[in-house]
């Protein structure tokens, strides 16, 4: 009974909280994917421009953000961030210590790694769409313009969404590193209601369950975006028979 009530919605249990929890980690992995696809697309048209300086722009962006530690990378963000922050507030006049948000800080970190990821999704996606598809576009007269909206971008989306799902996954998984500045996301929260009641075993055990649930939800909704994506797509049904 002690259990259930730690874990309930009482006075005195933590339920509450550690749903919250769950929910800001979703927002900051959501936040993240988005700052990633805008990086992510970036790097990726960088690869692909041809251009050499472009191109080694973009390999040292995925080379180092998929090769440097995620924590050092968290640690460089936020209080490199807050660093310049406190810099610049002082340049202004304010006396005193200007931290980074915590939510922002963390985003930013998972974004930029997330992107360095996202950056290989898009180029591979790219890169799959047929030749054939991009002649007959510049054969009916489609402009640059045009030829983008209409053909690639969603070609690309189609073949990237496998992809884009396992990058939701990793940066689901390392949001959990943003407990190191404080955010009561569900690891830190976990880690608070662990300490507090220390019942170590039981609350690590419900945030791992919560964080399963998360993923198993995510799967479930990429799966469904994959499959309305290449319902109406005859090469797609012909490859899966």
């Amino acid at each position: 009974m002690a259990t259930l009530e730690l874990i309930g919605f009482g006075s005195t249990g933590w339920g509450a909280l550690l749903l919250l929890a769950a929910l800001v980690t979703l927002c900051v992995t959501a936040s993240a994917l988005a700052i990633g696809a805008v990086l992510g697309a970036i790097i990726a048209a960088a690869k692909l421009s041809g251009k050499t300086s472009l191109v080694a722009i973009g390999n040292v962006y995925t080379t180092v953000f998929r090769g440097v530690p995620e924590l050092l990378i968290i640690y460089l963000i936020y209080f490199g961030g807050s660093s310049a922050v406190t810099s610049i507030g002082k340049a202004m006049g304010y006396e005193g210590f200007l931290g980074l948000p915590s939510f922002l800080a963390g985003a930013l970190a998972v974004g930029i790694i997330s992107g360095a990821y996202q950056a290989e999704v898009f180029r591979g996606a790219y890169l799959a769409i047929s030749k054939g598809e991009l002649e007959a576009a510049n054969a009916i007269g489609m402009n640059r313009g045009l030829r983008f909206r209409r053909v690639i971008i969603p070609q690309v989306l189609r073949f990237a969404i496998p992809g884009l799902g396992n990058v939701w996954q990793l940066s689901l998984k390392d949001s959990a590193l943003i407990s190191v500045t404080g955010l009561a996301e569900l690891m830190r929260t976990s880690q608070v209601a662990a300490g507090s009641t220390r019942q170590y075993f039981l609350f690590f055990i419900v945030g791992g369950i919560l964080y399963l649930v998360l993923t198993s939800l995510s799967d479930r909704i990429f799966n469904g975006a994959e499959r309305r994506a290449n319902r109406s797509m005859p090469t797609a049904a012909m490859g899966k028979a």
